[in-house]
Parts: C-alpha cells; sequence; structure tokens
C-alpha cells in the first residue's frame, strides 16, 4: 500500500468513525443551531427573515439535487409510498418551523422564545411514549428536568423577577406550535424510508424550495420582502451550508443512532452553544447564569447517556 493509499484509508476511517458517533454528530448539530441563532442577528436589517427561508433552501437544494441526482432516480421507488409523508416533513419540519420562530420573534420576548424552544426534548419524549411505546426511565426524566432548568436558567439571564414577569403574547403559541413542529419531525425520522440519508435529504431540500415559495409571496405581497447585502449573502450562505445542511445530516444521523427521545435533549444545547458563540463573535458579556446553565445542560445529557447506556 502506497503512502497516499495509506492517508486515503485514515480518512476514510477516521470519516466512518465520526459518522458512527452519535453523541459528536448531535453535538455539531446543536453547535451549528447555536450559530445560526448569531447569524439572525447579524441578518437583521440586512435580509428579511422569510427571503433566509427562501434562500436557505434553494442553496441546498442547488447543491444536493444534482449531486444525488442518480441516487434519488435509484431509491425513487422506495421512497415513493413514503412521499406524503416527505412533504409533510419538510413542510413542518424545515420551512414551517423557521418560518414560526421568525414571526414569534417579532411577537414575543427572547426569553419566552428560549423557554418556550426548551420544551422541545419534553414534546418528543411525550410524543415518542404516544407514537411508540417508549419507557421512560426515573433518570432519563431528571435529565430533561435538569437541562430544561438550565435552559430556563439562561432565558431568564439568572434573574428570577424576569420569570416572574413573563406575560403570554400571541408569538408564546405560535413559537409552541413551531416547537410541535419540530417535535413531530424529529419522531417521523424514527420512521423514514430506508434509503441514503443524502438521498433522503436530498429530497426534503427540494420539497423545502419549492413550499417556501408562499411565504416569499407573502412577504413580497406585504412589501416587506428585502434581498441581501453583502453582509445578508454572508449570513444566508452560513445558514444554507451550516444549519440548514450539515446539520440537518447530522441530526437525521444521531435519531437514526440512538432514537428520537434521546437525540432531543440535545436540543437544550442550543441555547448554551448560541450564547458562548455571542460572547465570542458578538462581544457579549458572559455572566454567571451562563456557566451554571452550561453545567446543568450537560449534566442532564450525561444523567440521559447513563442511563440508556445501562
Amino acid at each position: 500500500m502506497t503512502p497516499q493509499d495509506t492517508m486515503i484509508a485514515l480518512v476514510k476511517r477516521l470519516g466512518d468513525l465520526t459518522y458512527g458517533n452519535a453523541l459528536l454528530m448531535l453535538a455539531l448539530t446543536t453547535l451549528f443551531w447555536g450559530g445560526n441563532t448569531v447569524a439572525g442577528r447579524l441578518a437583521v436589517g440586512e435580509v428579511s427573515p422569510m427571503v433566509v427561508v427562501f434562500l436557505r433552501w434553494v442553496i441546498v437544494a442547488a447543491i444536493m439535487l444534482p449531486m444525488q441526482w442518480a441516487s434519488i432516480r435509484r431509491e425513487w421507488p422506495l421512497m415513493k409510498p413514503y412521499f406524503p409523508r416527505m412533504l409533510l416533513m419538510a413542510i413542518f419540519g424545515f420551512v414551517g418551523f423557521n418560518s414560526l420562530f421568525y414571526i414569534a420573534a417579532t411577537e414575543t420576548t427572547a426569553v419566552n422564545l428560549g423557554i418556550i424552544q426548551g420544551s422541545m426534548p419534553i414534546l418528543v419524549l411525550i410524543g415518542s411514549v404516544i407514537a411508540f411505546g417508549t419507557k421512560v426511565r426515573l433518570l432519563q426524566v431528571l435529565g430533561i428536568l435538569l437541562t430544561l432548568a438550565g435552559v430556563t436558567l439562561i432565558a431568564a439571564q439568572g434573574k428570577l423577577e424576569v420569570l416572574l414577569a413573563l406575560a403570554v403574547n400571541p408569538g408564546d403559541g405560535v413559537m409552541l406550535i413551531a416547537c410541535v413542529l419540530y417535535s413531530g419531525y424529529t419522531l417521523a425520522l424514527r420512521n423514514r424510508p430506508q434509503v441514503s440519508p443524502l438521498t433522503f435529504f436530498a429530497v426534503l431540500a427540494g420539497i423545502s424550495a419549492v413550499t417556501s415559495v408562499p411565504g416569499l409571496f407573502y412577504e413580497m405581497g406585504a412589501d416587506s420582502a428585502q434581498w441581501p447585502s453583502l453582509q445578508g449573502w454572508l449570513v444566508v450562505l452560513y445558514i444554507a451550508l451550516f444549519p440548514s445542511f450539515l446539520a440537518q445530516i447530522f441530526f437525521m444521523r444521531g435519531v437514526e443512532l440512538i432514537g428520537p427521545a434521546r437525540a432531543g435533549v440535545f436540543i437544550n444545547l442550543v441555547p448554551i452553544f448560541a450564547a458562548i458563540l455571542a460572547v465570542s463573535i458578538l462581544g457579549e458579556e458572559f455572566k454567571w447564569h451562563h456557566g451554571t446553565a452550561l453545567v446543568l445542560v450537560l449534566g442532564g445529557i450525561w444523567l440521559s447517556e447513563r442511563k440508556a447506556r445501562e
């Protein structure tokens, strides 16, 4: 074997080990989604929300569909019976969640959004029990409650008075609906067609690009559409390549390896990564509650994973 062949074999082996590591896949997923929060803040005034949703999936579809076209044609007989389900998964999980998130952000506070988004693992767990009869163990429940406590702490900025002063508004309901939609998408991944993840994702990306058009037309009709500036294009490209492309593939792989209930716990890492990235990129101050929340979330994931391995 030549040195070049040895290097190729090592790289392939490393790739196989990485793709088979559910914890790494899900940690990277939440890191990219945390970065999406920072990207969303950088997008303000540079590109409008529905334009972002439309462009992110057009870019991903433009990358994935040509690359996977031969596989799509070959595996289409396996996907065809699942197409109605795939259509709903793309509409709810890819387009619906992001669209509703942006809408909710205009109607409610960041504190409310953070707390409600932290409910997704609980929604996934409840849905897993209802849909699949998943058995929930005590440490798994404690782990979810611990991570939720961390999310609540960081969303409230470490202030009890912030939590006590919360007020319900329409945006809170919209965000809760968004979380339900993505939780449903997470559960649906468990019974997706048994085809290549890249092929499956390419089809979902194509569906998402098409189904994001109505939101774009609505924004244009309301005369609120803003096409990207230079900074806006950089933000859109980041969102398309990392949170939309790599993160979705990694998340599907994580769910495939450990199931939706356990994978859902990792979603609580998103606000933690978002806070860390905000400090390092946007220069925001790192306070005691950020560190405490990080310990709570990681501790909760450790509890859930420890019980799951026993």
